[in-house]
Protein backbone atom coordinates (compact mmCIF):
# COMPACT_ATOMS: atom_id res chain seq x y z
CA UNK A 1 0.00 0.00 0.00
CA UNK A 2 1.39 3.40 -1.00
CA UNK A 3 2.14 5.72 1.94
CA UNK A 4 -0.13 8.75 2.26
CA UNK A 5 1.25 12.22 1.66
CA UNK A 6 2.11 13.93 4.96
CA UNK A 7 0.77 17.35 5.99
CA UNK A 8 1.82 19.25 9.12
CA UNK A 9 -0.39 22.12 10.33
CA UNK A 10 0.10 24.26 13.43
CA UNK A 11 -1.53 27.29 14.99
CA UNK A 12 0.44 29.80 17.01
CA UNK A 13 0.64 29.04 20.73
CA UNK A 14 -1.41 31.59 22.70
CA UNK A 15 -0.15 33.04 25.95
CA UNK A 16 -1.86 31.70 29.05
CA UNK A 17 -2.30 35.11 30.67
CA UNK A 18 -6.06 35.18 30.02
CA UNK A 19 -8.97 33.02 28.83
CA UNK A 20 -9.16 31.95 25.15
CA UNK A 21 -10.68 34.67 22.95
CA UNK A 22 -12.56 34.74 19.66
CA UNK A 23 -9.47 35.59 17.58
CA UNK A 24 -7.66 32.43 18.57
CA UNK A 25 -10.90 30.43 18.21
CA UNK A 26 -11.07 31.62 14.60
CA UNK A 27 -7.42 30.66 13.97
CA UNK A 28 -7.74 27.15 15.37
CA UNK A 29 -11.04 26.55 13.52
CA UNK A 30 -9.36 27.67 10.27
CA UNK A 31 -6.52 25.22 10.95
CA UNK A 32 -9.02 22.47 11.77
CA UNK A 33 -10.88 23.02 8.48
CA UNK A 34 -7.61 22.81 6.53
CA UNK A 35 -6.65 19.62 8.39
CA UNK A 36 -10.02 17.98 7.65
CA UNK A 37 -9.95 19.10 4.01
CA UNK A 38 -6.41 17.76 3.57
CA UNK A 39 -7.53 14.40 4.94
CA UNK A 40 -10.31 14.34 2.37
CA UNK A 41 -7.57 14.98 -0.22
CA UNK A 42 -5.79 11.80 0.94
CA UNK A 43 -3.18 13.29 3.28
CA UNK A 44 -2.05 11.98 6.65
CA UNK A 45 -2.25 15.05 8.87
CA UNK A 46 -0.41 16.10 12.03
CA UNK A 47 -2.46 18.98 13.48
CA UNK A 48 -0.82 20.90 16.33
CA UNK A 49 -1.69 23.59 18.84
CA UNK A 50 -0.70 24.27 22.42
CA UNK A 51 0.12 26.94 25.00
CA UNK A 52 2.95 29.44 25.41
CA UNK A 53 3.55 29.42 29.16
CA UNK A 54 6.72 31.43 29.88
CA UNK A 55 7.49 35.13 29.91
CA UNK A 56 6.84 38.30 31.85
CA UNK A 57 3.14 38.63 30.99
CA UNK A 58 2.39 35.14 32.27
CA UNK A 59 4.46 35.65 35.42
CA UNK A 60 2.68 38.92 36.22
CA UNK A 61 -0.75 37.42 35.52
CA UNK A 62 -0.03 34.62 38.02
CA UNK A 63 1.09 37.16 40.61
CA UNK A 64 -2.03 39.25 40.04
CA UNK A 65 -4.22 36.21 40.76
CA UNK A 66 -2.10 35.31 43.80
CA UNK A 67 -1.17 31.90 42.40
CA UNK A 68 2.05 29.93 42.16
CA UNK A 69 3.08 30.32 38.53
CA UNK A 70 3.21 26.61 37.61
CA UNK A 71 -0.24 26.05 39.10
CA UNK A 72 -1.48 29.08 37.19
CA UNK A 73 -0.21 27.87 33.80
CA UNK A 74 -1.56 24.36 34.49
CA UNK A 75 -5.02 25.83 35.06
CA UNK A 76 -4.98 27.96 31.93
CA UNK A 77 -3.53 25.22 29.74
CA UNK A 78 -6.61 23.15 30.59
CA UNK A 79 -8.85 26.01 29.45
CA UNK A 80 -7.17 26.00 26.04
CA UNK A 81 -7.29 22.20 25.87
CA UNK A 82 -11.05 22.39 26.45
CA UNK A 83 -11.44 24.16 23.09
CA UNK A 84 -11.03 20.78 21.42
CA UNK A 85 -14.52 19.68 22.48
CA UNK A 86 -16.14 23.12 22.59
CA UNK A 87 -15.15 23.94 18.99
CA UNK A 88 -15.50 20.42 17.58
CA UNK A 89 -11.81 20.13 16.70
CA UNK A 90 -10.14 17.11 15.12
CA UNK A 91 -10.03 14.11 17.51
CA UNK A 92 -6.30 13.62 16.81
CA UNK A 93 -5.33 17.22 17.66
CA UNK A 94 -1.86 17.39 19.27
CA UNK A 95 -1.21 19.77 22.17
CA UNK A 96 2.27 20.99 23.16
CA UNK A 97 3.02 22.93 26.36
CA UNK A 98 6.18 25.02 26.53
CA UNK A 99 6.67 24.04 30.19
CA UNK A 100 6.92 20.34 29.28
CA UNK A 101 10.30 18.67 29.74
CA UNK A 102 10.51 17.52 26.11
CA UNK A 103 9.91 21.05 24.87
CA UNK A 104 12.39 22.68 27.25
CA UNK A 105 15.10 20.24 26.12
CA UNK A 106 14.29 21.02 22.48
CA UNK A 107 14.42 24.80 23.07
CA UNK A 108 17.83 24.44 24.72
CA UNK A 109 19.03 22.28 21.82
CA UNK A 110 17.89 25.00 19.38
CA UNK A 111 19.96 27.51 21.37
CA UNK A 112 23.01 25.21 21.42
CA UNK A 113 22.89 24.67 17.65
CA UNK A 114 22.56 28.38 16.88
CA UNK A 115 25.36 29.13 19.35
CA UNK A 116 27.62 26.46 17.83
CA UNK A 117 26.98 28.02 14.40
CA UNK A 118 28.40 31.30 15.72
CA UNK A 119 25.03 33.07 15.51
CA UNK A 120 24.61 33.93 19.22
CA UNK A 121 26.73 36.52 21.05
CA UNK A 122 26.45 38.63 24.22
CA UNK A 123 26.38 42.42 24.52
CA UNK A 124 24.89 45.29 26.53
CA UNK A 125 21.78 46.87 25.07
CA UNK A 126 19.45 49.77 25.80
CA UNK A 127 16.06 49.93 24.13
CA UNK A 128 12.29 50.36 24.37
CA UNK A 129 10.56 47.18 25.52
CA UNK A 130 6.90 46.29 24.86
CA UNK A 131 5.52 43.96 27.47
CA UNK A 132 2.54 43.13 25.24
CA UNK A 133 4.72 41.63 22.51
CA UNK A 134 7.61 40.82 24.88
CA UNK A 135 10.11 42.28 22.41
CA UNK A 136 12.25 45.40 22.05
CA UNK A 137 10.74 47.89 19.59
CA UNK A 138 12.87 49.99 17.24
CA UNK A 139 12.07 53.69 17.32
CA UNK A 140 11.47 53.61 13.55
CA UNK A 141 8.63 51.12 14.15
CA UNK A 142 6.77 53.27 16.71
CA UNK A 143 3.40 54.82 15.89
CA UNK A 144 2.85 58.07 17.81
CA UNK A 145 5.54 56.93 20.23
CA UNK A 146 3.74 53.64 20.98
CA UNK A 147 4.00 49.98 19.99
CA UNK A 148 1.71 49.61 16.94
CA UNK A 149 0.23 46.39 18.35
CA UNK A 150 -0.28 47.66 21.93
CA UNK A 151 -0.93 51.42 21.79
CA UNK A 152 -2.43 51.36 25.30
CA UNK A 153 0.79 50.08 26.95
CA UNK A 154 3.64 52.31 28.05
CA UNK A 155 6.97 51.24 26.59
CA UNK A 156 9.73 50.57 29.12
CA UNK A 157 13.28 51.80 28.55
CA UNK A 158 15.52 48.93 29.58
CA UNK A 159 19.29 48.49 29.66
CA UNK A 160 20.56 44.92 30.02
CA UNK A 161 23.36 42.62 29.02
CA UNK A 162 21.67 40.02 26.82
CA UNK A 163 22.43 37.42 24.22
CA UNK A 164 21.76 38.41 20.63
CA UNK A 165 20.94 36.34 17.56
CA UNK A 166 22.94 37.34 14.48
CA UNK A 167 19.96 37.29 12.14
CA UNK A 168 21.82 39.62 9.78
CA UNK A 169 23.85 36.56 8.71
CA UNK A 170 20.71 35.33 6.92
CA UNK A 171 19.60 38.39 4.96
CA UNK A 172 20.15 36.86 1.50
CA UNK A 173 18.68 33.53 2.61
CA UNK A 174 15.52 35.21 3.93
CA UNK A 175 15.10 37.28 0.76
CA UNK A 176 15.15 34.11 -1.31
CA UNK A 177 12.85 32.27 1.09
CA UNK A 178 10.22 35.02 0.92
CA UNK A 179 10.36 35.05 -2.88
CA UNK A 180 9.49 31.33 -2.99
CA UNK A 181 5.75 31.84 -2.26
CA UNK A 182 6.13 31.01 1.41
CA UNK A 183 3.95 33.92 2.59
CA UNK A 184 0.15 33.84 2.24
CA UNK A 185 -1.60 36.07 1.26
CA UNK A 186 0.62 37.80 -1.29
CA UNK A 187 -0.11 41.19 0.26
CA UNK A 188 2.06 40.20 3.26
CA UNK A 189 5.10 39.54 1.04
CA UNK A 190 6.12 43.20 0.74
CA UNK A 191 5.77 43.56 4.50
CA UNK A 192 8.07 40.57 5.02
CA UNK A 193 10.59 42.02 2.55
CA UNK A 194 10.63 45.33 4.42
CA UNK A 195 11.61 43.53 7.62
CA UNK A 196 14.50 41.86 5.80
CA UNK A 197 15.60 45.17 4.27
CA UNK A 198 15.85 46.72 7.75
CA UNK A 199 17.28 43.63 9.43
CA UNK A 200 19.13 44.09 12.74
CA UNK A 201 20.46 41.50 15.18
CA UNK A 202 17.92 40.78 17.91
CA UNK A 203 18.01 40.25 21.65
CA UNK A 204 17.03 36.69 22.56
CA UNK A 205 17.48 36.56 26.35
CA UNK A 206 16.62 38.41 29.58
CA UNK A 207 18.52 38.68 32.83
CA UNK A 208 17.21 36.09 35.28
CA UNK A 209 17.22 38.75 38.02
CA UNK A 210 14.55 40.65 36.05
CA UNK A 211 12.60 37.62 34.81
CA UNK A 212 13.02 34.19 36.36
CA UNK A 213 10.09 32.47 34.62
CA UNK A 214 11.59 31.14 31.42
CA UNK A 215 13.79 28.46 29.86
CA UNK A 216 17.35 28.63 31.17
CA UNK A 217 20.05 29.61 28.70
CA UNK A 218 22.47 26.67 28.36
CA UNK A 219 25.73 27.25 30.29
CA UNK A 220 24.64 30.65 31.66
CA UNK A 221 22.43 30.59 34.76
CA UNK A 222 22.22 34.39 34.79
CA UNK A 223 19.99 34.44 31.67
CA UNK A 224 16.68 32.98 30.46
CA UNK A 225 15.52 32.78 26.84
CA UNK A 226 13.11 35.31 25.43
CA UNK A 227 9.65 33.73 25.50
CA UNK A 228 9.23 33.74 21.70
CA UNK A 229 12.65 32.11 21.07
CA UNK A 230 11.54 29.31 23.36
CA UNK A 231 7.96 29.15 22.04
CA UNK A 232 8.81 29.04 18.33
CA UNK A 233 10.72 25.81 18.85
CA UNK A 234 7.40 24.22 19.92
CA UNK A 235 6.50 23.86 16.23
CA UNK A 236 9.11 21.11 15.95
CA UNK A 237 9.40 19.92 19.56
CA UNK A 238 5.81 18.66 19.22
CA UNK A 239 7.09 16.35 16.46
CA UNK A 240 9.86 14.90 18.64
CA UNK A 241 12.72 17.12 17.43
CA UNK A 242 15.73 17.04 17.91
CA UNK A 243 15.23 13.34 17.11
CA UNK A 244 15.61 13.12 13.31
CA UNK A 245 13.12 10.29 12.93
CA UNK A 246 9.48 9.37 13.45
CA UNK A 247 6.95 12.19 13.23
CA UNK A 248 9.59 14.90 12.73
CA UNK A 249 11.07 13.17 9.72
CA UNK A 250 7.69 12.20 8.26
CA UNK A 251 5.84 15.49 8.71
CA UNK A 252 8.56 18.17 8.77
CA UNK A 253 11.41 16.82 6.65
CA UNK A 254 9.39 14.83 4.12
CA UNK A 255 5.91 16.34 4.42
CA UNK A 256 4.31 19.69 3.63
CA UNK A 257 4.41 22.21 6.49
CA UNK A 258 1.91 25.01 7.16
CA UNK A 259 1.78 27.51 10.02
CA UNK A 260 -1.17 29.79 10.79
CA UNK A 261 -0.68 33.13 12.52
CA UNK A 262 -2.19 36.58 12.91
CA UNK A 263 -1.14 39.29 10.46
CA UNK A 264 0.98 41.01 13.16
CA UNK A 265 3.26 37.94 13.30
CA UNK A 266 5.07 38.30 9.94
CA UNK A 267 8.38 39.39 11.50
CA UNK A 268 8.32 36.58 14.05
CA UNK A 269 7.06 33.69 11.90
CA UNK A 270 8.52 34.38 8.43
CA UNK A 271 11.74 36.16 9.40
CA UNK A 272 13.03 35.31 12.89
CA UNK A 273 11.77 31.71 13.04
CA UNK A 274 13.02 30.87 9.56
CA UNK A 275 16.48 32.28 10.38
CA UNK A 276 16.54 30.21 13.59
CA UNK A 277 15.70 27.07 11.62
CA UNK A 278 18.42 27.80 9.06
CA UNK A 279 20.98 28.41 11.80
CA UNK A 280 20.05 25.12 13.50
CA UNK A 281 20.22 23.18 10.23
CA UNK A 282 16.47 22.50 10.02
CA UNK A 283 14.28 22.82 6.90
CA UNK A 284 12.26 26.03 6.58
CA UNK A 285 8.47 26.11 6.93
CA UNK A 286 6.88 25.65 3.50
CA UNK A 287 4.07 28.17 3.98
CA UNK A 288 2.82 30.59 6.63
CA UNK A 289 -0.79 31.73 6.31
CA UNK A 290 -1.59 35.08 7.99
CA UNK A 291 -5.21 35.81 8.91
CA UNK A 292 -6.80 39.12 9.79
CA UNK A 293 -8.09 40.19 13.19
CA UNK A 294 -11.60 40.16 14.56
CA UNK A 295 -12.28 43.70 15.69
CA UNK A 296 -14.84 45.32 17.94
CA UNK A 297 -15.73 48.92 17.24
CA UNK A 298 -12.95 48.83 14.63
CA UNK A 299 -10.34 48.05 17.30
CA UNK A 300 -8.33 44.83 17.38
CA UNK A 301 -9.72 42.37 19.91
CA UNK A 302 -6.97 41.65 22.41
CA UNK A 303 -6.59 40.76 26.05
CA UNK A 304 -4.69 43.96 26.80
CA UNK A 305 -7.45 46.15 25.29
CA UNK A 306 -10.16 44.34 27.27
CA UNK A 307 -12.63 44.01 24.37
CA UNK A 308 -12.51 40.25 24.00
CA UNK A 309 -15.44 37.95 23.16
CA UNK A 310 -15.04 34.57 24.81
CA UNK A 311 -15.69 31.63 22.45
CA UNK A 312 -17.62 29.97 25.29
CA UNK A 313 -20.28 32.67 24.88
CA UNK A 314 -20.59 31.92 21.16
CA UNK A 315 -20.94 28.17 21.71
CA UNK A 316 -23.47 28.67 24.51
CA UNK A 317 -25.64 30.88 22.30
CA UNK A 318 -25.29 29.31 18.85
CA UNK A 319 -23.85 25.82 19.41
CA UNK A 320 -20.51 24.39 18.26
CA UNK A 321 -21.32 23.87 14.58
CA UNK A 322 -22.90 27.28 14.10
CA UNK A 323 -19.96 28.94 15.87
CA UNK A 324 -17.58 27.27 13.42
CA UNK A 325 -19.71 28.47 10.51
CA UNK A 326 -20.01 32.06 11.72
CA UNK A 327 -16.26 32.42 12.31
CA UNK A 328 -15.48 31.12 8.81
CA UNK A 329 -18.23 32.49 6.57
CA UNK A 330 -18.48 35.96 8.06
CA UNK A 331 -14.84 36.79 8.73
CA UNK A 332 -12.43 37.78 5.98
CA UNK A 333 -9.62 35.20 5.82
CA UNK A 334 -6.87 37.79 5.27
CA UNK A 335 -8.16 41.15 6.54
CA UNK A 336 -9.90 42.48 9.65
CA UNK A 337 -13.59 41.83 10.31
CA UNK A 338 -15.77 43.81 12.70
CA UNK A 339 -18.24 41.65 14.59
CA UNK A 340 -21.18 42.49 16.85
CA UNK A 341 -23.71 40.26 18.57
CA UNK A 342 -26.47 41.81 16.43
CA UNK A 343 -24.69 40.78 13.21
CA UNK A 344 -24.02 37.30 14.55
CA UNK A 345 -27.73 36.86 15.35
CA UNK A 346 -28.72 38.01 11.85
CA UNK A 347 -26.23 35.67 10.15
CA UNK A 348 -27.31 32.72 12.27
CA UNK A 349 -31.01 33.18 11.51
CA UNK A 350 -30.59 33.99 7.80
CA UNK A 351 -27.91 31.44 6.84
CA UNK A 352 -28.51 28.50 9.15
CA UNK A 353 -32.11 28.58 10.40
CA UNK A 354 -33.76 29.92 7.22
CA UNK A 355 -30.98 28.80 4.87
CA UNK A 356 -29.30 25.43 5.39
CA UNK A 357 -31.68 24.11 8.06
CA UNK A 358 -34.82 24.97 6.12
CA UNK A 359 -33.37 23.65 2.83
CA UNK A 360 -32.45 20.27 4.34
CA UNK A 361 -35.88 19.97 5.95
CA UNK A 362 -37.71 20.78 2.68
CA UNK A 363 -35.70 18.38 0.52
CA UNK A 364 -35.75 15.48 2.97
CA UNK A 365 -39.48 15.93 3.69
CA UNK A 366 -40.09 15.59 -0.06
CA UNK A 367 -37.82 12.53 -0.24
CA UNK A 368 -39.46 10.90 2.78
CA UNK A 369 -42.94 11.52 1.36
CA UNK A 370 -42.45 10.57 -2.28
CA UNK A 371 -39.39 8.30 -2.67
CA UNK A 372 -39.63 4.64 -1.71
CA UNK A 373 -35.83 4.15 -1.51
CA UNK A 374 -32.91 6.37 -0.49
CA UNK A 375 -31.09 8.10 -3.35
CA UNK A 376 -27.71 6.50 -4.03
CA UNK A 377 -25.11 9.16 -4.78
CA UNK A 378 -21.71 8.54 -6.38
CA UNK A 379 -19.04 10.74 -4.79
CA UNK A 380 -18.17 13.77 -6.91
CA UNK A 381 -15.28 16.22 -6.64
CA UNK A 382 -16.02 18.70 -3.91
CA UNK A 383 -16.93 22.11 -5.30
CA UNK A 384 -14.80 24.02 -2.76
CA UNK A 385 -11.36 22.62 -3.61
CA UNK A 386 -10.06 25.59 -5.61
CA UNK A 387 -11.01 28.11 -2.90
CA UNK A 388 -9.60 25.87 -0.18
CA UNK A 389 -6.24 25.74 -1.95
CA UNK A 390 -6.25 29.54 -1.54
CA UNK A 391 -7.35 29.27 2.15
CA UNK A 392 -10.37 31.38 1.25
CA UNK A 393 -12.87 29.88 3.69
CA UNK A 394 -15.35 32.72 3.21
CA UNK A 395 -15.56 32.18 -0.56
CA UNK A 396 -15.64 28.39 -0.20
CA UNK A 397 -18.67 28.63 2.06
CA UNK A 398 -20.09 31.26 -0.30
CA UNK A 399 -20.05 28.66 -3.09
CA UNK A 400 -21.84 26.14 -0.89
CA UNK A 401 -24.53 28.54 0.26
CA UNK A 402 -24.88 29.97 -3.24
CA UNK A 403 -25.72 26.45 -4.39
CA UNK A 404 -28.29 26.14 -1.60
CA UNK A 405 -29.89 29.42 -2.71
CA UNK A 406 -30.09 28.27 -6.33
CA UNK A 407 -31.66 24.95 -5.32
CA UNK A 408 -34.18 26.71 -3.08
CA UNK A 409 -35.22 28.80 -6.09
CA UNK A 410 -35.53 25.60 -8.14
CA UNK A 411 -37.89 24.14 -5.52
CA UNK A 412 -40.04 27.25 -5.67
CA UNK A 413 -40.21 27.13 -9.47
CA UNK A 414 -40.83 23.39 -9.92
CA UNK A 415 -43.15 22.92 -6.89
CA UNK A 416 -42.35 19.19 -6.39
CA UNK A 417 -44.78 19.04 -3.42
CA UNK A 418 -47.53 19.52 -6.02
CA UNK A 419 -46.09 17.56 -8.98
CA UNK A 420 -44.63 14.74 -6.83
CA UNK A 421 -42.00 14.43 -9.58
CA UNK A 422 -39.58 11.78 -8.34
CA UNK A 423 -36.86 12.79 -10.82
CA UNK A 424 -36.88 16.36 -9.53
CA UNK A 425 -36.82 15.19 -5.90
CA UNK A 426 -33.98 12.74 -6.57
CA UNK A 427 -32.09 15.53 -8.32
CA UNK A 428 -32.50 17.74 -5.22
CA UNK A 429 -31.26 14.95 -2.90
CA UNK A 430 -28.19 14.39 -5.10
CA UNK A 431 -27.32 18.07 -4.93
CA UNK A 432 -27.97 18.12 -1.18
CA UNK A 433 -25.43 15.32 -0.89
CA UNK A 434 -22.87 17.32 -2.85
CA UNK A 435 -23.47 20.34 -0.63
CA UNK A 436 -23.16 18.18 2.48
CA UNK A 437 -19.87 16.63 1.33
CA UNK A 438 -18.50 20.12 0.74
CA UNK A 439 -19.57 21.13 4.26
CA UNK A 440 -17.65 18.27 5.94
CA UNK A 441 -14.49 20.21 6.86
CA UNK A 442 -16.49 23.20 8.13
CA UNK A 443 -19.40 21.56 9.96
CA UNK A 444 -18.50 17.88 10.46
CA UNK A 445 -21.33 16.96 12.86
CA UNK A 446 -23.98 18.72 10.79
CA UNK A 447 -22.74 16.95 7.66
CA UNK A 448 -22.90 13.60 9.42
CA UNK A 449 -26.50 14.23 10.50
CA UNK A 450 -27.58 15.22 6.98
CA UNK A 451 -25.83 12.26 5.31
CA UNK A 452 -27.47 9.92 7.84
CA UNK A 453 -30.87 11.40 6.96
CA UNK A 454 -30.17 10.91 3.23
CA UNK A 455 -29.16 7.28 3.75
CA UNK A 456 -32.31 6.65 5.81
CA UNK A 457 -34.50 8.72 3.47
CA UNK A 458 -35.92 10.65 6.43
CA UNK A 459 -36.27 14.30 7.39
CA UNK A 460 -33.79 14.98 10.25
CA UNK A 461 -34.62 16.73 13.49
CA UNK A 462 -34.35 20.53 13.48
CA UNK A 463 -30.66 21.28 12.83
CA UNK A 464 -30.64 24.93 13.95
CA UNK A 465 -33.26 26.09 16.46
CA UNK A 466 -34.37 29.71 16.37
CA UNK A 467 -32.69 31.90 18.97
CA UNK A 468 -35.93 32.91 20.69
CA UNK A 469 -37.68 29.56 20.27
Amino acid sequence: MKNKKAQYITTTLPYVNADPHIGFAMEIIQADVIARWKELQGYEVFFNTGTDEHGQKVFKAAQKEGKEVQAYVDEYAEKFKSLKDKLGLHPNLHFIRTTSDKHIKAAQEMWKRCFAKGDIYKKKYRGLYCEGDEVFIKETDLVDGKCPNHPNLELQEIEEENYFFKITNYKEYLEKYIDESSVIPERRIEEAKSFVTNLEDISISRERSRLGWGVAVPDDDSQVMYVWFDALTSYISTLGWPEEKGDFNKFWNEGETLQLAGKDQVRIQSIIWQAMLKSAGVKATDKVFYHGFITSGNQKMSKSLGNVINPDELVKKYGTEATRYLLLRHTHPFEDTDITWERLDEWYEADLVNGLGNFVARVMKLAESYLQEPVVVIYEEVLIDEKMREFDFKEALGLIFGTIGALDLEIQNKKPWETKDKEVISHLVRHLTQVTNALKPFMPETSEKILKAIKENKKPENLFPRLNA
